[in-house]
């Protein structure tokens, strides 16, 4: 039986670069469908639904840092953003709203390919194991559904989150009690090898604390330990799944 090629989406409006790239991925083994812009991505993405990804920043109408967070928080798809070199602080941001990874221009294919491969089986890994797959998380009142995507508080109301919230509150769900630095939070979380935006992680846990603490500027949940990273301190346990 003949495998189910990897599906990317390539939003980027310089078509000189779009289209040679979307043939060498193609020669790469990938099914790959364009965008050259937001809108038609939008469009896109209505029509089908990719396994990953790759997201231009500079774009003319909407940017890519604004279609980056609709993915992040509406949709669980990786998103590797392809970077100019000198747009740092955009990088920056990206990787804040949840992007997994990026890539500065001008690139060499075949690192972006072998960057896909990474994201994809990290992405792979962070699905539970299909014992788990359907159990949800109990801790200091609070419910989280993993197939949902629904967090409860106490009172039994939806608080929304995000997709790089969820994925953020999963590994200390998963690790109670333990401290957590800030790389292995990103290996988690985003997947990011390089270890220049450690902030990103630190603005991910300040809205989680304000969407889990009582009080965000004293929090009990998610401790900061210093010099260590952050612990959530508090037990967990597993639950039976939701009707």
């Amino acid at each position: 039986m003949t495998e189910t090629p990897v599906k990317l989406l390539l939003v980027d409006d310089e078509a000189s670069l779009r289209q040679p790239l979307a043939e060498y991925l193609s020669r790469q083994g990938f099914a790959v469908i364009q965008a050259e812009d937001a809108s038609r991505a939008r469009s896109a993405l209505l029509e089908d639904v990719p396994d990953l990804v790759l997201l231009d920043v500079m774009m003319p109408g909407e940017g890519g840092l604004s279609l980056c967070r609709h993915l992040v928080e509406t949709r669980d798809l990786p998103v590797i953003l392809l970077t100019a070199k000198g747009e740092a602080t955009d990088r920056i941001v990206g990787l804040e709203i949840g992007a997994d990874d990026y890539v500065v221009k001008p690139f060499e294919p075949r690192e972006l390919v072998a960057r896909i491969r990474s994201v994809l089986r990290r992405a792979s890994r962070a699905v539970p194991a299909a014992a788990d797959e359907d159990a949800g998380y109990a801790f200091d009142g609070w419910q989280l559904d993993p197939l949902k995507r629904r967090l409860t508080d106490p009172d039994g109301t939806v608080v929304p989150i995000s997709t790089a919230e969820f994925r953020l509150l999963v590994a200390f769900l998963d690790h109670p009690r333990q401290v957590m630095d800030r790389d292995r939070l990103l290996d988690m979380v985003q997947g990011r090898e390089a270890h220049l935006f450690d902030r990103a992680v630190d603005n991910q846990v300040s809205r989680l604390r304000r969407k889990i603490e009582a009080d965000s500027r004293d929090p009990k949940l998610i401790q900061t330990v210093w010099g260590g990273g952050y612990r959530l301190a508090c037990d967990v346990t597993r639950t039976a799944p939701a009707d």
